[in-house]
């Protein structure tokens, strides 16, 4: 079977660290490797923005004046610069795309990758803007020529959502092997590990009200980019409930020091109150870090009985979950891989590309 060349909309990839990111830089160079072996091509539509992670030198990069932001912006020029792309010499066979709205007006199918449906879902979105959200994604999956969701979860949840079985759909998990293993050595005096953006659906502040009831929790560090001003808010929640001496904020980590932090905390604690996938967990989980996580479905998928759950939003039942705990935590035995998700994701590509020949 011959590969297609496909093009991969990268107008939002400046958009700094977190999993959307992260999936980018690791799956894509392993998508490039695969599709060249079997005779096809990678390419990059670059926005406005450029890049915040480096590309193989094998994958083409498409310049554009696409800008990041607003989404409805960035739909029509997309959608435009998408169409052009063929004057660069090549004609793609296939466009990957992963935010939305999606191009419309292609020659070519499409491949839709959804990350989350916080857009239509989220208790922190109105609900103007969820049956909006609702009505776009509708869309972009009925003009499809296939849609991967990042969890069986999230899978589930557009069923629950709109009604609807996905004939066109499958699960895509993302990676968790791209950090450093470091053998566990936890440190003394311990500490408990956030990782991830800190905005209002990760719900730390679930975990700072756990800290204030239980003085024989250990300080926390709180590993993660700030957003808008909520890490101001959950200062200001700090010191009301006095813990000033408990909490640190240390702002985004390198891969190196998120594999020593991993190996060193005497737990993860990912009090989300929902996620697409959550790579924070799947990376602690292979570190072997012991994991304190809200009783999600997707936590459920991804960890099974490798962590201690508690009831979201209940501060009590974290700090159960926390006594709970033995010493290291357990390593399932399949965790998903980077190559094994790129391989999954070219196969897909490869049979919509023979399906249309």
């Amino acid at each position: 079977m011959s590969a297609p060349r496909v093009l991969v909309c990268g107008t939002v990839f400046a958009q700094g660290l977190g999993g959307v990111q992260r999936h980018n830089r690791e799956m894509l160079p392993r998508a490039a490797r695969l599709l060249e072996a079997r005779g096809g091509e990678l390419a990059v539509l670059v926005g406005r923005d450029g890049l915040d992670f480096e590309l193989p030198a094998t994958v083409r990069r498409i310049e554009s004046d696409v800008p990041s932001a607003p989404a409805l912006k960035r739909f029509w020029s997309e959608s435009k610069a998408l169409r052009k792309a063929t004057e660069h010499g090549v004609r793609y066979d296939l466009v990957h795309t992963a935010h939305l709205p999606a191009p419309r007006r292609l020659d070519v199918p499409f491949t839709l990758l959804l990350h989350d449906l916080k857009s239509v879902a989220s208790p922190f979105v109105s609900l103007a803007r969820k049956i909006g959200g609702r009505a776009v994604i509708r869309d972009a999956i009925r003009r499809a020529g296939h849609v991967f969701f990042v969890s069986q979860a999230l899978a589930s949840e557009w069923r629950a959502i709109s009604g609807r079985d996905l004939a066109h759909a499958s699960v895509l998990h993302n990676g968790s092997d791209h950090l450093s293993l470091v053998r566990r050595a936890p440190a003394s005096p311990s500490f408990l590990l956030f990782v991830g953006r800190i905005e209002p659906r990760k719900d730390v502040e679930t975990l700072l009200r756990a800290l204030a009831l239980a003085a024989d929790m250990p300080p926390v560090l709180l590993a993660g980019a700030e957003q808008g001003q909520h890490g101001k808010r959950l200062r200001a929640i700090v010191a009301e409930l006095h813990l000033e001496e408990r909490v640190r904020f240390i702002g985004p980590q390198s891969d190196e020091s998120l594999a020593q932090l991993y190996s060193t905390c005497a737990a993860v604690v990912l009090p989300s109150l929902r996620e697409g996938f959550d790579l924070p967990l799947v990376e602690a989980l292979r570190a072997g870090a012991p994991v304190i996580a809200s009783d999600l479905a997707v936590h459920r998928e991804l960890a099974a009985d490798h962590a201690r759950y508690f009831t979201p939003c209940n501060p009590r039942r974290l700090v159960d979950a926390y006594r709970a705990l033995g010493g290291n935590g357990s390593v399932p035995p399949a965790l998903p891989s980077w190559d094994d998700a790129a391989a999954q994701l070219v196969d897909r590509w490869c049979a919509l590309h023979a399906a249309r020949r």
